[in-house]
């Protein structure tokens, strides 16, 4: 996508905020918000300032002034806000060399992409994603003497003698919930949804699984695009 087409997404989604999304030195993602009408084809040369000494291992207070330049290719709505919010992922530059900065991971990572390609060994490096979480309920409970916690799921073999609904008594087995079927596998349709809903972020998901661990355990397999 080029910056005028960005812009035109923008414009035909009705969208009232730009988010402005990057990485810290230590691998957390980080934004800010800005009204749209700051969102101009200049925007992508001249990129917007902010306060470099907020974020973890960059810039210190008195050198704090630092540019994030947004990638027009990674423009794509937000789904999740309740006010329509066109969101990009950017690059960090030093507002005097204009340069790269050298403590952004994108940084890093293009440069090793560069790298990769300037050795002959491949001509593209890919990068996946993929989540690994389990879906549980947990009961707590904190008196003066003591606490203790819980988790339950329907899923799990320690209910197999439960009196409770729905049917406990024919559970999968510990270790071996990789893939069941339904109805032993009770996760399918959030995990669709989840699915779905990330696939609206050029995210292209190739698997949903439950996990060997058994008991509500989930895993999400995204593709392997490049940078």
């Amino acid at each position: 996508m080029t910056p005028k087409e960005a812009v035109d997404f923008a414009k035909k989604n009705n969208a009232r905020i730009l988010d402005l999304k990057f990485m810290d030195f230590v691998g957390s993602w980080q934004h800010f918000s800005v009204p749209i009408g700051e969102l101009e084809e200049s925007i992508f040369e001249d990129g917007l300032g902010f306060d470099g000494s907020s974020i973890r291992g960059w810039q210190a207070i008195n050198n704090s002034d630092m540019i994030v330049i947004p990638d027009p290719g990674t423009t794509v709505m937000d789904p999740f806000m309740k006010d329509a919010t066109v969101s990009m992922i950017c690059n960090i530059f030093d507002p005097i060399t204009k340069e790269k900065y050298s403590r952004d991971p994108r940084n890093i990572a293009q440069k090793a992409e560069a790298y990769l390609k300037s050795t002959g060994i491949g001509d593209t490096a890919y990068f996946g994603l993929r989540l690994s979480f389990s879906s549980l309920i947990m009961f707590s409970t904190i008196q003066q003497n003591e606490s203790f916690y819980s988790i339950d799921s329907e899923e799990g073999t320690w209910n197999t003698g439960s009196d409770e609904a729905p049917n406990l008594g024919a559970q999968t087995r510990h270790k071996e919930g990789y893939f069941p079927v339904s109805p032993s596998d009770t996760l399918q349709d959030i995990r669709s949804e989840m699915m779905l809903s990330w696939s609206r972020w050029v995210l292209l998901w190739n698997a949903t699984i439950m996990k060997l661990q058994q008991a509500a355990s989930v895993k999400l397999i995204c593709d392997f695009p490049p940078l």
